[in-house]
């Protein structure tokens, strides 16, 4: 077999388990049977049967929001009201809203640089997240961070982070800092699949479990760091066992499904609440889009994102669901998209009409 054949055989393995929706876990530092295995995803099947209508109705609102703002983007990125680095979330949205619907508004969350979903999700303004892609003075950090640097401490939101991996450290001190404050906080660590062969990652893990640190490590898999596939980037990519040499817990969720997120992460946050230490989410994902607005994405099929588009999107997922279980019809949710296109269409307006970032704040904030 040769290279690109072996190369694009394993990137085919990798992206099927994608799609095909399965939740794995696994115990640290110990191989699970066929039987205890069976038996653990049935439990956590079980586990996304429960969510109600007002759950449900509000994960979608909430997921189509981000999807909205990001089309939105991408619209403003190409009309050049938006500059410089522009990573959009569209495709990877059940990751960010199904998580963060699990934790309190005192909890934390830190990401990387494709944040706008995670922004929003934890309670910040579509008026100040776009404001500051748009530059503009009363965007989330005054105009000066722009798409890669969304921050907000009073939702405990910190970052958005350019440096691959650069959160995860930081992560772990903000949930070093809650123990040590003897608080229940639990942080939230985002990151991509590329992050977990930084030295920091591992850094981070080993600290994480010899201070028992409440700190819910989430992978978000989307299959490709820039442009190279996980299979042709990481020795092994069941990335969820990398805290197994540390026995920390991992888990593997199909990360297009929000009910699987959120069931996952409100476990995970027991777990972490409850003293136990850090653990792992593997979320096995998919970004429509190029690597950021630069990125023609040629590395990849048309037919290969055609088909998780039209057999996986997170959002139609729970639309269809939805309309059969009749949790809303055509009508309802016709009327919530109109509702959030108008939200997203008001805060590009607002952002578009705010003022540029006086010159004097060139110098504020900064150490000297």
């Amino acid at each position: 077999m040769s290279r690109q054949t072996s190369d694009s055989a394993s990137r085919s393995e990798v992206q099927g388990r994608a799609a095909a929706a399965v939740i794995e876990a696994d115990q640290p530092a110990a191989a699970a049977t066929e039987e205890t295995t069976a038996a653990r995803k049935g439990e956590q099947k079980a586990r996304i049967k429960g969510l109600d209508h007002d759950t449900l109705i509000n994960l979608y609102y909430q997921m189509l929001l981000v999807r909205r703002f990001e089309e939105k983007s991408a619209e403003s990125y190409s009309m050049g009201k938006i500059v410089g680095f522009c990573h959009l979330y569209i495709g990877q949205e059940a990751v960010a809203i199904g998580a963060i619907s699990a934790i309190r508004r005192d909890d934390y969350v830190l990401t990387s640089y494709r944040e706008h979903g995670h922004a929003l999700a934890k309670g910040m303004s579509p008026e100040s997240v776009m404001a500051e892609l748009y530059g503009k003075a009363t965007g989330c950090s005054k105009g000066k961070g722009g798409s890669m640097h969304m921050f907000d401490k009073n939702v405990n939101f910190l970052g958005g982070h350019a440096i691959v991996g650069g959160q995860i450290p930081l992560a772990t001190g903000v949930a070093f800092a809650s123990k040590y404050q003897g608080t229940d906080q639990v942080t939230l660590c985002f990151f991509g699949e590329a992050a977990v062969n930084q030295g920091a990652f591992h850094e981070s893990l080993n600290m994480a479990q010899l201070w028992k640190l409440p700190c819910i490590y989430i992978c978000e898999n989307n299959q490709y760091g820039m442009g190279t596939s996980v299979a042709r980037a990481s020795a092994t990519t069941d990335l969820y066992k990398r805290g197994m040499s540390f026995d920390i817990p991992g888990e593997r969720v199909d990360g297009m499904d929000v009910r699987a997120v959120k069931a996952s992460a409100d476990k995970a946050v027991e777990w972490c609440r409850t003293r136990n230490g850090p653990i792992i989410l593997e979320m096995l994902t998919y970004r429509y889009r190029g690597h950021s607005m630069s990125d023609p994405a040629k590395y990849r099929s048309k037919e290969e994102v055609d088909k998780m588009r039209t057999g996986h999107d997170p959002i139609d997922q729970v639309r269809s669901r939805m309309l059969k279980k009749g949790f809303a019809n055509e009508d309802a949710l016709k009327k919530i998209d109109a509702e959030v296109r108008a939200i997203v269409n008001e805060a590009a307006e607002f952002a578009t009409n705010d003022a540029e970032p006086d010159p004097a704040e060139l110098y504020a904030d900064v150490y000297k």
